[in-house]
């Protein structure tokens, strides 16, 4: 669904103040309040059904009007924001299955050069180093500002979890203004962003990639490892940092190419596929309620944001 959800002043703000977690930075997740109303239902929505999915210069588009409207409002209130990239370490890579990428496996192994490269910019991430900079109670001030105070908002996931979130605080304040209506706005984004989880615990689950996974071990053998499954290899190496990177590089070299000559790689996309299309179709309301109402937002953005 992209990343018009959460800004990644969020995601930094969160990482930032960790002895502050109370805020409600994450589109699905709780802020620590009591709720006390639920998030509008899209009752009586006509699922759009043809309408064209958002390109990524309109997604991109949302993200940079989301950051600059945060950045006014904190700034109405008397704090800095710095507009953070919405790709800060491009060459970071999610593989929910499989790693199945020769060419950055051969790279960057599992990743853990990019892991240290995520924590050297939140490390130095100017709006991190602001709020270190804050006395105490001016942090919980902007921590506030920006996040909100109160409750307001919940709603269900597919999960069974309960999502809840602030309805005050300038976050709330730009996706009200910005996505025309903050309930709506929050109960299709949280909805939709849970379904990823769901749809890779599927394909996880299902037989088809059991057995592809037990043809991607027997290959795995024949290079000399012992890993079972995917998930072994990589928290192998993730528990373990007195291992030698060219050892990570060599083993998700040989698992990249054992997930191809397996057929795991292609199992694991086409079940990714087939959970994708049938949770789209299960939770068509949200799927589509999300996409009237950032095509909506368009307009907006480009309002905020001259030349765009």
């Amino acid at each position: 669904m992209g990343n018009t959800g959460d800004t990644a002043f969020g995601r930094l703000l969160s990482a930032a103040v960790s002895g502050l977690m109370i805020l409600a930075v994450a589109a699905c997740g709780s802020n620590g309040k009591a709720p006390q109303a639920r998030a509008e239902e899209p009752a009586g929505m006509k699922p759009a059904g043809t309408a064209r999915p958002l390109t990524a210069r309109e997604k991109s588009l949302l993200y940079d009007a989301e950051q600059a409207m945060v950045q006014s409002c904190m700034a109405r209130k008397g704090f800095q924001v710095w507009k953070v990239p919405e790709n800060p370490v491009p060459e970071d890579r999610s593989f929910p299955y499989v790693v199945d990428d020769v060419a950055w496996a051969q790279r960057h192994g599992y990743g853990s050069d990019v892991l240290r490269r995520i924590a050297q910019v939140r490390r130095t991430d100017p709006n991190r180093r602001y709020l270190q900079s804050l006395p105490p109670q001016r942090r919980t001030q902007a921590v506030d500002a920006y996040s909100g105070r109160t409750g307001g908002l919940e709603v269900r996931l597919p999960t069974g979890a309960i999502a809840g979130r602030s309805t005050d605080g300038c976050l709330a304040e730009t996706e009200g203004e910005l996505y025309g209506g903050l309930g709506k706005w929050f109960r299709a984004k949280a909805v939709t962003n849970s379904l990823a989880s769901i749809r890779r615990a599927d394909v996880l689950a299902d037989p088809k990639f059991r057995e592809s996974t037990r043809e991607w071990a027997v290959c795995m053998r024949r290079h000399g490892h012992r890993y079972t499954a995917p998930s072994q290899a990589r928290a192998a190496f993730a528990s373990d940092r007195a291992k030698d990177h060219k050892e990570e590089v060599r083993t998700a070299v040989d698992e990249a190419r054992c997930a191809h000559s397996s057929g795991l790689s292609a199992t694991a996309q086409r079940l990714d596929a087939g959970y994708d299309q049938r949770l789209q179709k299960q939770y068509r309301a949200a799927v589509d309620s999300r996409l009237q109402l950032e095509r909506a937002a368009l307009p907006r953005a480009r309002a905020f944001l001259p030349g765009r």
